[in-house]
């Protein structure tokens, strides 16, 4: 584990060894650069990684290597809007004070993810993100593993109770279990699309027509989708915003 407060790590340490028997703590360092050579020495499975740390912060380790072929676990304070970089990358994360089961549960997502090979381009889409680019592609949980996705891609989305329907523009769609808000927020700051429905989420770039009278879209892959009464105006602007004719 790598944290420059002595005390976040002897805790974390405690709580491995009572809680979390099945890892075994290699070592433990306050910089980046003793832990690049702890890494280089003990070949680790998984790194729990601090990210605001002196010299060099959690992002930078990953500079000092040209694949990274272990599991991160970042420990933060981070705000629960920053946590939106993790979601979105599918990177796990432990948010200071640690929780045990919230532990428990990072492990185990770790070591079910263990066989994957994208840990790179997770971090990559988590790096991006935190330095305020606009979310360009998004990682979608599977069945057997993640699905990288460009979000310019995205028709729609639809709601399935605790799951949701992702269509894509060339005519797959994908079952996802996050709920619709999860996308409501992570798309938040893309004009392009909004929350028409409590149960769609639409992309304006793929709207094929739109019948004012029954407040109804009509999209490029034929599906048709209503606007809510309580949404008809608001979407009317966004329209107009986007050089829309209405």
């Amino acid at each position: 584990m790598i944290d420059d407060e002595d005390r976040a790590r002897n805790i974390l340490g405690t709580l491995l060894a009572e809680y979390c028997p099945e890892v075994e703590v290699v070592a433990t360092c306050g910089y980046v650069p003793d832990g690049v050579l702890a890494i280089n020495k003990h070949k680790p499975d998984i790194v729990f990684l601090d990210i605001e740390m002196p010299e060099y912060n959690g992002f930078e380790l990953l500079g000092f290597f040209q694949n990274v072929d272990f599991e991160i676990i970042f420990v933060t304070a981070y705000s629960e809007y920053a946590l939106r970089a993790f979601e979105v990358s599918a990177v796990d994360y432990l948010l200071k004070p640690v929780e045990i089961d919230q532990l428990k549960n990072a492990i185990a997502k770790v070591i079910q993810k263990r066989n994957s090979s994208n840990m790179q381009q997770r971090l990559e889409l988590l790096r991006d993100t935190f330095k305020g680019e606009d979310v360009r592609k998004i990682a979608l949980p599977m069945s057997d593993g993640l699905l990288f996705v460009e979000v310019a891609d995205i028709v729609l989305l639809e709601a399935e109770g605790a799951y949701t329907t992702v269509y894509l523009q060339n005519g797959s769609k994908l079952v996802v279990s996050k709920k619709l808000k999860f996308f409501e927020d992570v798309l938040m700051n893309r004009p392009s699309f909004f929350r028409v429905h409590r149960s769609n989420i639409i992309n304006m770039n793929y709207i094929k027509k739109y019948v004012r009278g029954s407040s109804t879209l009509v999209m490029d892959n034929n599906m048709n989708i209503p606007v809510a009464r309580d949404k008809k105006q608001e979407f009317e602007g966004s329209l107009k915003e986007l050089r829309f004719s209405i």
